[in-house]
């Protein structure tokens, strides 16, 4: 591991794993939560809920190889992959079991990490994930069609990109619902001037993503969660995941807690970052970790699900 990286907000801190440098932050004490960003972002959109969430949590919020300051390899880009090297990172860290929190595309390594290593994963809370309905935004699909690298690195040259950034930045604050994820949508255009990135990117949605939308789903193993508190949070205006997902949730895992935010987005931890803070709270304090039983996962396994999806059960319109 090296020093602080300047310009963040918290101290970057760098592991090398399989010959890749990967970037993170790790703050605070006490249990650990995880932190995973979405598709093309890195740990800086979680930077408005890091330092409250780190009173009581360590804290470890990593940029996902491909993403941010860690390296951008030709490498597996799969969410199993993703998954795998959240295992690493976290077993050469110390730490054997965490509460996993996935924003859209992290949100699917999060479900593909509890699935994979339910022994080190005590809850699970997504945030606007992917992985639980086909429709996705077509800016997203558009990442794999054919010319969209090359159109990238026109469109990111410093005097178009600019342009653009500043444009996007200014709808960002005007009160349209639409405009609400704008100042996101800028940060990314700004990291698609890296040819890497772009690579990079393109790899994550062909794996998840084709033209008729999401391919990955949790879907066919949502029944697991009987064994692990889940908890979805969702923004009511998300105009990249359809907020109609979270009555997939509360059909597909009754038992989890589902919460819709009002005047919020794609990017609910950064619209109210102290509503979003207070439900992780929340939701780690009442309830129990989960227990990894090899008999009881095998138990589950055999039986596979109970039935046919269910009647949706409870969401919660939080306002916030």
């Amino acid at each position: 591991m090296t020093g602080t990286e300047a310009g963040t907000g918290h101290g970057v801190q760098f592991v090398t794993i399989h010959g890749h440098r990967r970037a993170f932050v790790r703050t605070g004490s006490g249990p650990a939560v995880l932190l995973l960003h979405g598709l093309a972002c890195d740990h800086t959109t979680w930077e408005p809920v890091i330092d409250a969430l780190a009173r009581h949590h360590t804290v470890i919020a990593p940029d996902l190889l491909g993403h941010g300051l860690s390296d951008k390899p030709r490498a597996d880009y799969s969410v199993g992959g993703y998954a795998n090297g959240m295992r690493d990172l976290l077993t050469v860290l110390g730490i054997d079991k965490v509460t996993v929190v996935g924003h859209s595309f992290g949100g699917g390594i999060a479900m593909q990490f509890a699935y994979q290593f339910p022994e080190r994963t005590e809850r699970m809370l997504l945030v606007a994930p992917g992985g639980l309905g086909p429709e996705v935004s077509p800016a997203i699909r558009a990442v794999t069609t054919p010319g969209f690298h090359q159109l990238m690195g026109v469109l990111t040259l410093p005097g178009v990109r600019h342009a653009q950034t500043s444009a996007l930045r200014l709808l960002a604050r005007t009160p349209l619902p639409a405009a609400r994820d704008l100042e996101e949508v800028a940060h990314i255009v700004d990291s698609f001037s890296d040819p890497a990135a772009r690579a990079a990117i393109r790899h994550v949605v062909s794996a998840v993503v084709d033209w008729k939308g999401q391919i990955v789903t949790m879907a066919d193993r949502a029944y697991l969660t009987e064994a692990m508190p889940m908890c979805v949070v969702w923004g009511r205006d998300d105009m990249v995941i359809p907020v109609r997902h979270a009555s997939n949730v509360a059909a597909l895992a009754p038992k989890a807690r589902v919460e819709v935010l009002a005047r919020a987005g794609h990017f609910p931890h950064k619209d109210h970052p102290e509503r979003f803070v207070e439900i992780v709270h929340d939701f780690v304090r009442t309830t129990r970790p989960a227990t990894y039983s090899r008999a009881r996962w095998r138990a589950l396994l055999k039986g596979g699900p109970a039935g046919p999806v269910g009647p949706v059960g409870t969401v919660t319109d939080a306002s916030a």
